[in-house]
C-alpha cells in the first residue's frame, strides 16, 4: 500500500519529465471541444443561411413596394430584379466558394503538378481537365502554372486541358448555374465543358507544337516536385473555406453587382422580341456572333452568370448565351495577353481556334438539345 501510494504521489509531481510524458488516462480536452465548436458554428451558419435565403423574395418585394415606382414599369422591374438577385447571387457565391475552399484544401500547385507530371496524353487530358474543376487556379495564374507544368514534364496538350478547364468549368459557374438554371443545365455545361478541355488539349498535343513555345520557356529546367508533408485538421479545412470566401468574394463582389446591374437593365428595358431575334435559335449566326462579342470582354463566372440569367429570361437561346459565357471566361482578351508571355502568336492562334470551335459546337448542341 505504502509503495503504491508513494509511486502515485511521485507520478503526480509536475516535473519536466512528467509534463513531457503524455498520460493516456487524462486525454487533452482542448482539441475535441475546439473541433466540435467549429462544426457547430458551421452548421448554425448554414442554417441561418438557409433561413435568410428563403426570405429573399418577400424581402425584395417589400423593399420594391416601399420605393416610389409605378408597378409594372420598366424601372420597377429592373429595380425588383436587382434587389432580389444581388443578395441571392452573393449568398450563393459565398456558399459555393466556402464549400470549394474546403475541397481545395486537399490540393496545391505542387500536388497538382505531381499528379499530372508523367501522364501520357489521353488519360492525362482527362485527369488534367478533372483537376481543373476543383483546383484554385484561373486565367490569371496561366504564366506561373504553364511554366511549372512544362518544367515538371507535363505534356503540352495535357497542360492545355488543365488551363482550359480551370477557368471555364469552374466550381463557381457550376454552382450558380445549378442554383439559378437547374441541374440539367449545370450538368450539361459540365459535360460539354470537360469535353472541350479534353478534346482541345488532345488535338493540340497531337499537333506537337512545343516549338511554338516562347524560347525562354523551353529552356526552363525543374527539379523533382516536392510535396509538403502537411496534414490539415477539420478546423484547418474549415478555415481554408473561410479564407477562400474572404479572398474570392472580396475580389469579385463588385463584378457580381456590375453583372447584376447589367442583367437588371436587360430584364427591365430590353424588349423580349428584339433579344429573341438577335440571340434566338432561328438566327443561326447568333452563336458565332456571341463568341466574337464575348472574346474582347473580361469578366468572371460570378459576374457573367446574372447576365446569362437575364438574357435567358428574355427569350435568348440557351446555347447562344452559354457560348457567349464560355468565350468571355475561357477566351478573354486579358487571358490571351497573359498567355503571350509563354506562347508564340501561332500557338495562341491555334489555341483560340480549337477552343473556339469547341464552344461553337457546344452552342449549337445546346440550342438543339434544349429547344
Amino acid at each position: 500500500m505504502t509503495e503504491c501510494c508513494s509511486k502515485t504521489a511521485a507520478d503526480s509531481i509536475p516535473t519536466e519529465s512528467n509534463l513531457a510524458r503524455p498520460n493516456p488516462a487524462r486525454p487533452n480536452p482542448a482539441k475535441p471541444p475546439r473541433t466540435a465548436a467549429w462544426l457547430a458554428g458551421t452548421l448554425a451558419a448554414l442554417a441561418a443561411w438557409g433561413i435568410a435565403y428563403a426570405f429573399l423574395q418577400p424581402a425584395a418585394d417589400w423593399a420594391t413596394a416601399l420605393l416610389p415606382l409605378e408597378p409594372g414599369s420598366h424601372l420597377a422591374e429592373a429595380v425588383a430584379f436587382f434587389l432580389y438577385d444581388t443578395p441571392k447571387v452573393l449568398m450563393l457565391l459565398v456558399l459555393v466558394v466556402f464549400a470549394m475552399g474546403v475541397v481545395r484544401s486537399f490540393f496545391s500547385a505542387e500536388r497538382t503538378r505531381a499528379l499530372l507530371a508523367g501522364r501520357h496524353e489521353g488519360l492525362g487530358n482527362v485527369a488534367a481537365a478533372g483537376l481543373g474543376i476543383v483546383t484554385p487556379f484561373c486565367s490569371c495564374s496561366a504564366v506561373p502554372l504553364f511554366i511549372g507544368f512544362v518544367s515538371a514534364g507535363v505534356p503540352l496538350g495535357v497542360t492545355f486541358s488543365f488551363l482550359i478547364a480551370a477557368p471555364m468549368v469552374n466550381e463557381i459557374a457550376l454552382g450558380l448555374l445549378w442554383a439559378l438554371l437547374g441541374w440539367q443545365v449545370a450538368l450539361a455545361y459540365l459535360g460539354f465543358g470537360l469535353l472541350i478541355a479534353i478534346v482541345a488539349g488532345w488535338v493540340i498535343g497531337r499537333l506537337h507544337l512545343e516549338g511554338w513555345l516562347q524560347d525562354w520557356v523551353r529552356t526552363v529546367r525543374a527539379g523533382a516536385v516536392a510535396l509538403p508533408d502537411q496534414r490539415l485538421t477539420i478546423v484547418d479545412r474549415l478555415k481554408a473555406g473561410l479564407d477562400a470566401v474572404a479572398d474570392i468574394v472580396g475580389k469579385v463582389w463588385m463584378w457580381v453587382i456590375a453583372g447584376i446591374a447589367a442583367g437588371a437593365l436587360i430584364h427591365g428595358y430590353v424588349p423580349a422580341e428584339l433579344l429573341a431575334a438577335i440571340m434566338g435559335r432561328e438566327a443561326w449566326w447568333s452563336v458565332p456572333a456571341a463568341v466574337v462579342v464575348g472574346i474582347p470582354m473580361y469578366s468572371n463566372a460570378a459576374g457573367i452568370i446574372p447576365v446569362v440569367e437575364a438574357l435567358l429570361g428574355k427569350g435568348a437561346a440557351l446555347g447562344t448565351v452559354l457560348a457567349f459565357m464560355m468565350s468571355v471566361i475561357a477566351l478573354s482578351a486579358p487571358e490571351l495577353i497573359i498567355l503571350h508571355k509563354v506562347l508564340k502568336g501561332r500557338l495562341i492562334a491555334v489555341f483560340v481556334a480549337v477552343v473556339g470551335l469547341g464552344i461553337l459546337a457546344v452552342g449549337f448542341l445546346f440550342n438543339a438539345l434544349f429547344a
